[in-house]
């Protein structure tokens, strides 16, 4: 087994290689899903103006903690308790207006939703208050404690995660999982547990060499930018950034700042993006961040601590995304998503192999948790574990029964179509 250490800032992040599979047992716990029927609707959202899909729009069911989030090609699946039938359903993203539906609007399938884009001038909007954005960030990391949750929480989340070589998938894992989520003023780590998981891997189209994110759910919680201040916003390190104000924008209909942000010394791989500040509470509502690595030397020698002989191992592109979520009066981590494209130079081959590897999480449901039992009664995973090798549940159409995930993208079913194809011919 080699093992590819990659850094961010002092903290590891890693990429493991195999030389054989590598198998994590994954059982149930002592949260079992309930007797309640679901009723499941699925369509897109679209743009109002030239119909094209919306990506990452979030919906969510009023008064309730039901949510999802829609794939890249605009479409979602939203599982519903049957005794909720009067409940309303709220879909915003940015640069959109939001729209609340009554459930009776929603299909079982084919629903379509129109969001208007956002035309209001808001720089003229009065409630804009801050000048100096340095401040303003200051003041949203002081006011953590305040606005963020408060109480543990237990979440359902989807977790997905995609390896491409080129354009060919050729890695698929899904999981549900359980997160017991800590207080955001609390030190405490977030533990997770799999509830249900599936992975197939073409370990013939990875070169021989199974190329895996180590943490597989935990890549995607560590985004967290509120909770884990740390690995990009430490609160020490404020002045060792460039703060800057872009045009504001409305999210879910309220006012938000937009501070552009990027590191000053640029001699090792560096952050930049922005972020979007709730202009009435001062709270990070959403943050689009990426890491620098144009300098491949730098990032090679910053990056890759181990690799197989023969080889030149760097990343090309590191896009991070993460949402917050509101409930009563309180925000909390609500969907986050990590895109790495890397590159491996074999010195006996003419071309080199590029990889894209994608990973997602929405939460799709959470409740307060004052229990104290939850690591007894749970099979929690490691931040290094690796996703388990079951390729059963991609020919079982139930396999997720109640649960909300992300509906698949095309190029995700077609992957998903081929391994059931596969499983039928075995």
């Amino acid at each position: 087994m080699r093992i590819l250490d990659i850094k961010f800032n002092g903290y590891t992040k890693s990429l493991l290689m195999f030389f054989s599979m590598l198998f994590v047992a994954v059982q149930s716990f002592a949260f079992q899903p309930s007797d309640i029927k679901y009723v499941e609707y699925k369509g897109e959202v679209v743009n109002a103006r030239n119909g094209r899909p919306i990506s990452s729009a979030y919906l969510a069911l009023n008064n309730s903690n039901i949510s999802t989030i829609t794939n890249a090609d605009g479409e979602f699946s939203l599982k519903v308790p049957d005794d909720l039938t009067e409940a309303t359903v709220t879909i915003s993203v940015l640069g959109f207006q939001s729209k609340t539906l009554p459930l009776s609007y929603f299909k079982g399938s084919n629903t379509r939703i129109e969001l208007d884009e956002t035309v209001e001038e808001l720089e003229e909007v009065s409630l804009y208050k801050a000048t100096n954005p340095s401040l303003l960030v200051k003041e949203m990391l002081d006011k953590k404690n305040v606005n963020y949750i408060s109480d543990n929480s237990l979440m359902t989340s989807f977790y997905r995660e995609t390896i491409k070589k080129g354009w060919s998938n050729v890695s698929l894992s899904e999981a549900v999982v359980k997160i017991y989520k800590s207080p955001y003023n609390s030190s405490k780590k977030d533990l997770v547990s799999l509830y249900k998981a599936r992975k197939s891997t073409d370990y013939d189209k990875l070169d021989t060499v199974a190329l895996k994110l180590r943490g597989g759910p935990f890549n995607t919680l560590y985004l967290d930018m509120m909770k884990y201040t740390e690995y990009v916003l430490r609160p020490e390190m404020l002045d060792s950034y460039e703060f800057s104000f872009d045009d504001p924008t409305k999210i879910n209909d309220r006012y938000t700042y937009v501070v552009n942000f990027k590191e000053i010394d640029e001699s090792d791989p560096w952050y930049y993006g922005k972020l979007f500040i709730d202009a009435e509470t001062s709270t990070l509502v959403k943050a689009d961040y990426s890491l620098n690595v144009d300098d491949r030397d730098a990032a090679a020698a910053m990056f890759v601590k181990k690799k197989p002989s023969g080889s030149k191992v760097y990343p090309t592109e590191l896009n991070y995304q993460v949402n917050y979520a509101q409930n009563d009066g309180k925000w909390h981590y609500a969907y986050g998503k990590a895109q790495m494209d890397y590159v491996v130079n074999w010195k006996r081959k003419i071309f080199n192999s590029k990889y894209k590897i994608n990973s997602e999480m929405v939460v799709t449901d959470w409740q307060e948790y004052a229990d104290n039992d939850w690591k007894k009664s749970a099979d929690l995973i490691h931040p290094n574990v690796v996703m388990v090798d079951d390729v059963s549940g991609f020919a079982d159409a139930e396999f997720w029964g109640s649960n909300n995930i992300i509906e698949p993208e095309k190029s995700i079913q077609n992957a998903i179509d081929k391994i059931k194809r596969k499983m039928d011919d075995e």
